[in-house]
């Protein structure tokens, strides 16, 4: 049972601290995985990539590479003690491959050596007997080899074929929407060190140490609990060390306990992309049916995403797709069908937005669409489709729409962008220009914040008071630059009232707080600041109650802020009384649990509440295209987002500019090529481009909603890691109005294929002109 909120005036909370590590991290001196210093004796490891994209692994030619100057030793499936794949639900990722090699890039061994370098010269010397096999490398491809990585679902609302029948309008369409590398700034890296009586010591980047360590501990044959994860800091992480972090640790541990030294696994970024899943790429083709006003009668939709050789996060990466396709609109008769295609490329993985963006994005293209053809405002078709009051308030898993302030939200945006003078501004200047042209878009974003999977919404939080009245606090969540241990320190500062500058964080260990569940699902804040509450509220009462009977009042009088401890007798300081409470044996330490209410879900129906609470946004973007070469700018956003009542203002907006952006890149530049023999060619920043501090838009405003969380969130706020990112779909639909101004008669779909790089554009641009 929840404990009520604190009546604490807040003074950290609402307040934008600076990040917990600015100065470090600014001064050079936050260290992260690779700058901890190395124990003598460390060796390195570097991976052996299978060099064909499916085949039968035949053996190894590895005499050269082991006779190479430093190098120790190879390690190869026949070294693992224990479970041959990785601990994860579909069990079908082997940790190294002794029968069949499933992507160009698979690791299928290690070398072992005194230094990174030779490591990876050694590596490269190796060679790989590989009989090859046929491959499958396209969404297309996998579909008609009928090709799963887990069954095909399908949901279905009301009765969507009769619908369309009756429908006054249809239209159908077909596109694509490409993935996306992570390109965090710190690479892939563990570094595991053996320790006594078989325990191991592994500081690995990762998002979720738990799982780390359940990996890790399931391929040396041993329990959990020999098995210590650690991790202070990422330079980075967007769903990418989720789950394949864990590959990292696992690999560098077996390296270890063969070797019986530390060692360490650090892919430089050409092996890190090539290795690694991205965001899944996605088919999309639909139907819809629509009145004459724009609003839609039935919709019938498939999703097919390429997965990659083994299943990873696909099942629920793909679920969230099916639960988002309908963004902030209501959907009375719909079907959706969602295909999790197996290629033999890199296992695609989480992302940030988690599926989200891939399901939005059909329906935000669908009713601009609907938009063209009726000759009207794509604004007010989205605003005609809405959530809204009963029977318009249920989505089509079943899950009643309760805190809807998408209409009001962007309503408020609408007027303040100054939204209909500027699109009759950019209607003349299109009138006016042949060769550039400009486009507008508006688009929402409802976001459902919990994992899917019900029990991962749970947490566990350490917090220590000190004699001298300082705090330390210990939380199950990682730190990925997001400023998640920030805000857990000023919640924790908040509840015991003491200044923020006395509350410090240690790093995420699964030997403090164990069985924690991953820092994704934008809960971090949610789940590990209500639990660091929860410890801190306990002690505080503790102090409540030690501080009332010391001076004969009532406990519920005692008032915790500015450093002080105030009673209706005595103002004392914090610091005086924790010692006087030490002395007096009072447990100055509490751990905290937090649990998710109110979520339930049935995973083989997908129908039930998977969402505590959304969160929304909405966001108008202004682009030009120039129409000779597809080249194309985004001139200027305006955001209006929903954080909650903020617990630190600048984060948040730090984390919706960053979202955004990010979301521009998957869009328009972020392009990830593969060849026919299955080799990324897009593999380092020289081919890949993210997008850069000149990709920025001269107008760039970010505002956020005033009104708190309408459920019972710590201090009231709202998740802001990933749905930032979707409203980055207005840049699509604005390139999407531009091409469109090409031929304004023409009503047909504009079909713009992501992501919108010059070649794609000028495709769409010819079409259009077609």
């Amino acid at each position: 049972m929840n404990a009520p909120e604190t009546m604490i005036p807040a003074t950290a909370c609402g307040r934008s601290h600076p990040h917990e590590s600015a100065r470090a991290q600014v001064c050079g001196r936050a260290a992260y995985v690779d700058d901890l210093p190395e124990l003598q004796g460390t060796l390195h490891a570097a991976p052996v990539k299978s060099p064909v994209a499916h085949g039968r692994l035949l053996g190894l030619e590895a005499d050269e590479a082991l006779a190479m100057p430093g190098v120790v030793g190879l390690v190869t499936a026949a070294d693992i003690p224990g479970d041959r794949r990785f601990a994860v639900a579909a069990h079908d990722e082997p940790i190294l491959p002794d029968g069949e090699v499933e992507y160009l890039g698979q690791v299928v061994a290690l070398v072992v050596a005194d230094t990174p370098q030779r490591a990876r010269a050694a590596a490269q010397a190796v060679r790989c007997r590989i009989e090859p096999l046929p491959a499958i490398l396209t969404i297309e491809e996998a579909l008609q080899a009928g090709s799963h990585v887990l069954p095909p679902v399908v949901v279905r609302r009301g009765d969507p074929d009769a619908a369309l029948a009756a429908a006054p309008e249809r239209l159908s369409g077909e596109f694509t929407v490409g993935g996306q590398e992570h390109f965090y700034l710190e690479g892939q890296i563990a570094y595991a060190i053996p320790e006594e009586q078989d325990g191991w010591h592994v500081y690995s980047s990762t998002q979720h140490p738990g799982e780390v360590q359940h990996w890790i501990a399931r391929a040396l044959g041993i329990d959990d609990h020999q098995v210590r994860v650690e991790c202070r800091r990422m330079g980075g992480g967007f769903g990418g060390k989720e789950t394949q972090a864990g590959h990292m640790a696992v690999w560098a541990a077996l390296a270890a306990r063969k070797l019986g030294r530390p060692v360490k696994l650090r892919l430089e970024r050409l092996d890190d992309m090539l290795v690694t899943g991205k965001r899944h790429n996605f088919l999309y083709r639909y139907e819809v049916g629509f009145e004459r006003d724009g609003r839609i009668r039935a919709l019938k939709v498939m999703l097919a995403s390429q997965c990659g050789f083994s299943a990873d996060l696909s099942g629920p990466v793909n679920d969230r797709a099916v639960f988002h396709v309908d963004n902030a609109y209501f959907l009375e008769h719909v079907e959706i069908t969602s295909y999790r295609c197996k290629t033999h490329t890199q296992s695609n993985t989480a992302f940030r937005g988690f599926g989200g963006p891939q399901g939005m994005i059909v329906t935000e293209a669908l009713l601009g669409d609907i938009a063209r053809h009726l000759g009207l405002d794509p604004l007010v078709v989205r605003q005609r489709n809405f959530y809204g009051p009963a029977p318009r308030h249920q989505t089509h898993y079943g899950m009643t729409v309760e805190d809807n302030i998408a209409p009001e939200l962007v309503a408020r945006l609408a007027a303040d962008a100054r939204y209909e003078a500027r699109r009759e501004r950019i209607a003349q200047w299109n009138a006016r220009h042949p060769v550039l042209k400009r486009g507008l878009a508006l688009t929402p974003v409802k976001f459902g914040i919990s994992f899917t999977a019900t029990f991962f919404n749970q947490a566990g939080a350490l917090v220590n008071v000190y004699g001298d009245g300082t705090v330390q606090v210990n939380h199950g969540g990682t730190e990925m630059g997001q400023g998640l241990h920030t805000k857990v320190c000023q919640i924790v500062a908040d509840e015991l009232g003491v200044p923020f500058e006395r509350v410090r964080v240690t790093a995420s260990d699964t030997s403090k707080v164990p069985n924690a569940s991953a820092t994704a699902a934008s809960s971090g804040t949610d789940l590990n600041g209500r639990a660091a509450q929860f410890a801190a509220r306990q002690i505080r009462q503790r102090l409540a109650e030690f501080v009332a009977r010391e001076q004969q009042v009532d406990a519920a009088g005692v008032v915790f802020a500015g450093g002080k401890v105030i009673t209706p007798k005595q103002t004392l300081d914090f610091a005086q009384v924790a010692h006087r409470a030490y002395l007096a044996r009072v447990q100055l330490w509490s751990d905290g649990f937090y649990a998710t209410p109110k979520i339930h879900y049935d995973k083989h129906t997908l129908s039930g509440r998977p969402f505590y609470y959304f969160a929304y946004g909405a966001a108008v973007t202004e682009v030009v295209i120039d129409t000779l070469t597809g080249e194309n700018r985004v001139v200027a956003v305006d955001i209006l987002h929903d954080v909650g009542r903020s617990i630190n203002p600048a984060l948040d907006i730090g984390q919706i500019e960053g979202g955004f952006v990010q979301g521009m890149g998957w869009l328009t530049t972020e392009e990830l090529v593969w060849d026919r023999q299955g080799k990324l060619l897009t593999h380092a920043p020289s081919t890949y481009k993210i997008p850069a501090t000149g990709d920025l838009p001269a107008h760039w405003r970010v505002s956020l909603w005033p009104e708190a969380n309408r459920e019972d969130n710590v201090f009231g706020s709202k998740a802001v890691g990933e749905p930032p990112f979707m409203l980055a779909i207005s840049v699509y639909e604005a390139l999407r109005d531009a091409v469109a101004a090409v031929a304004p008669e023409d009503r047909r779909p504009v079909v713009l294929h992501a992501p919108a790089t010059p070649e794609s554009v000028m495709r769409a641009v010819q079409a259009r002109r077609g």
